[in-house]
């Protein structure tokens, strides 16, 4: 039932995560599945659960380029956000989130006890605390960088490019906004020809322009398209669309949580 109730929603309100990105929502989605043997087992290294212990371990900053990212999946039904490391307590954010994928954050500070957390919310880039007893850990040396002006993504393995390909941006009015965001779902449209294309990976960021749309919050995303021809333009509503061929290959080796940075 709950699957079932995930589907109908996603199928709904599909234009609440792709911020009005073609001109209809009809388009069913069903969540990807977050178990079994999938990418997301070859994009991201698990962290150790012994050894020394979290309080021993030394205060990092984690990189923007280069060197892996930390993912933090909560892993009960819900996990606190904090302020700051004093305990000041600033919201709850419960998992699975409303695509039933497990609720993940970008790790930008480890400081053993506590990490440091980008979070899906208003306004794009916020932070917080979490307890690192709350969640898992996990490691992926992949990242996405966009190029707004060059409409180009490249995709990084550490250092070294992977893949990179064209892509379409928000058109003038609706700008794709520059930021650092990280995935947070992944859907797959039931009708592969249609506006979305193959797949569509959630981002953590939201639209600047468009506060709400179809009842949704104007969440961003990545997603394949059926038109082509556009991409190398402004052409959306502030997601970033790109070839089938291209969204396929990140659904299949990208992993929730992979640090996806706009600039240009």
């Amino acid at each position: 039932m709950r699957t079932n109730l995930l589907r109908t929603a996603a199928a709904a309100t599909l234009a609440f995560l792709l911020t009005g990105c073609a001109s209809s929502a009809s388009s069913a989605v069903r969540p990807e599945p977050t178990t079994g043997a999938s990418s997301a087992s070859r994009a991201v290294r698990h962290e150790p659960t012994t050894g020394a212990s979290s309080a021993s371990r030394a205060v990092r900053h984690e990189p923007t380029t280069g060197a892996s990212s930390k993912i933090a999946t909560v892993k009960g039904s819900r996990i606190t956000v904090y302020g700051n490391k004093e305990g000041t307590a600033q919201r709850t954010i419960t998992s699975p989130n409303d695509y039933g994928a497990a609720r993940v954050f970008l790790v930008e500070r480890d400081e053993g006890e506590w990490l440091q957390v980008l979070l899906p919310i208003r306004p794009n880039g916020s932070k917080g605390w979490i307890k690192a007893t709350d969640v898992t850990l996990a490691e992926t040396a992949y990242r996405v960088e966009i190029d707004r002006g060059a409409f180009r993504f490249t995709v990084y393995d550490g250092d070294r490019a992977v893949r990179t390909g064209k892509v379409a941006t928000g058109e003038a009015g609706t700008p794709t906004p520059p930021g650092r965001y990280f995935f947070t779902e992944l859907v797959k449209p039931v009708d592969q020809g249609g506006a979305y294309g193959a797949y569509a990976f959630g981002l953590s960021g939201f639209s600047p322009v468009l506060k709400s749309f179809a009842g949704g919050p104007g969440q961003l995303a990545i997603h394949g398209t059926n038109n082509p021809s556009a991409i190398g333009t402004r052409a959306s509503h502030g997601c970033v669309r790109i070839s089938n061929d291209d969204i396929t290959w990140m659904a299949k080796n990208l992993a929730i949580g992979t640090p996806v940075v706009v600039q240009g």
